[in-house]
């Protein structure tokens, strides 16, 4: 489960999700048998016995089983400050990872230095495509149109939706704005420099934040249809 020299340093925040975490973390043992990397999990204090079931599954990760939930934004900052991979895998844990994704998005991230931060293709649990991988910033006109509904009215316009780049079925490569939490791989040595994800955000936009803020030290994200997962999505809520 741990390799004493690791290439990436996989991630995960939990929160009352313990049938879905085990999942995940089977998968991630199943999906990653090449990858020199390590694995540490920390959960927030959930009443479901999360903890306690992911110590017996996978005595090979590092937990932390904290008393207090401290939202996904700390608990990852938590986490990567005892990682030692070159890589941080942030990886939430309502996902399946499928085909060797991880292993995938690292030779991609080692291919694509430039990029400091690097995302995959992801899944509904239907199998569907699910768009929210990546996005555009938000703007003063994007916003309007999420206000006004227009956004939902058309979910495929690229005038009204264009944070959601409806015109792109992620099956290509790509430079983007912001690449989903749920599976962001980003070289430590820039998380360092950013002093990680802002504490101010408990969950939700943290990773939008963290992204524009690497964009403006000079990362372009980039995504790469070559590595999918499945998100269920909302779990954790």
């Amino acid at each position: 489960m741990s390799s004493p020299s690791p290439q990436v340093s996989i991630i995960v925040v939990s929160y009352n999700t313990k049938s879905e975490t085990l999942a995940c973390l089977a998968s991630v043992a199943k999906e990653t048998p090449a990858l020199a990397h390590e694995l540490i999990v920390v959960d927030n204090n959930s009443p479901d016995g999360s903890a306690e079931a992911i110590a017996q599954a996978c005595p090979g990760a590092r937990l932390h089983a904290l008393k207090d939930n401290l939202g996904f934004a700390r608990a990852n900052n938590l986490a990567a400050l005892e990682a030692r991979g070159e890589y941080l895998l942030l990886l939430n844990p309502d996902t399946v990872v499928l085909d060797r994704a991880i292993e995938r998005l690292a030779a991609f991230a080692e291919n694509t230095p430039g990029a400091g931060i690097w995302g995959g293709r992801t899944l509904f649990g239907n199998l569907k495509l699910d768009p929210t991988s990546a996005w555009r910033r938000m703007t003063p006109w994007s916003l309007f149109c999420r206000a006004s509904g227009l956004s939902a009215a058309l979910p495929r316009s690229r005038f009204f939706n264009s944070e959601e780049m409806p015109d792109w079925d992620r099956s290509s490569e790509r430079e983007v704005d912001i690449v989903t939490g749920c599976f962001l791989l980003i070289r430590r040595e820039l998380w360092q420099r950013l002093g990680g994800f802002d504490p101010v955000f408990f969950m939700y936009g943290e990773e939008a934040d963290l992204c524009l803020r690497a964009r403006q030290m000079g990362a372009r994200p980039r995504i790469t249809p070559t590595s999918t997962i499945i998100h269920l999505g909302g779990a954790s809520e």
